[in-house]
């Protein structure tokens, strides 16, 4: 995965990791709206709708399960099975092993999502850190050996977007 054939890797920098996680939350949140109401009815709809909704309703706790458990389920096969999430595909981005740049292992996977909350602290810091890193790795990418790149499937030759669709 490399520039046309020059070995050099392009890593995906702070603004389109981003816009990547912006259209993720777009994704994901209209998908559980859809899904929590085919689930439960034109009442869950009403009571998602309306900003002063009790946030221990009805819904809310079996929601907020469902919700969490899916996401990160979702996310999980995502990486590992296509390299990424819907935003990050739609900007050409590869979630990678940083030494194979390889698919991720599903452990390294698991291990990248929950250190999303070491990314976290303090202050979002480790998410901010894509920004000065050389490799635009934010915590979690170090801490599970990861990176993001980006991938241009023009510059990939026949043979190797045959191997990928088998």
């Amino acid at each position: 995965m490399s520039e046309a054939g020059t070995g050099v890797v392009r890593y995906a920098g702070f603004w389109r990791r981003v816009g990547a996680t912006l259209i993720d939350t777009i994704i994901f949140t209209v998908g559980l709206v859809v899904l929590l109401t085919l689930f439960h009815g034109r009442d869950y709809l009403d009571w998602y709708m309306h900003a002063d909704r009790d946030p221990f309703g009805t819904y809310s706790t079996g929601s907020a399960i469902l919700q969490n458990v899916l996401v990160i389920g979702v996310t999980l096969y995502l990486w590992v099975r296509y390299l990424g999430t819907p935003g990050k595909l739609l900007l050409s981005c590869h979630v990678v092993d940083a030494t194979t740049h390889q698919a991720l292992r599903p452990a390294q996977a698991v291990w990248r999502y929950f250190a999303y909350i070491l990314s976290l602290l303090p202050l979002g810091l480790g998410f901010l850190w894509v920004a000065w890193d050389k490799r635009k790795q934010a915590f979690h990418d170090k801490l599970a050996n990861t990176v993001v790149i980006l991938v241009d499937e023009s510059d990939k030759s026949l043979e190797e977007l045959e191997r990928e669709a088998e």
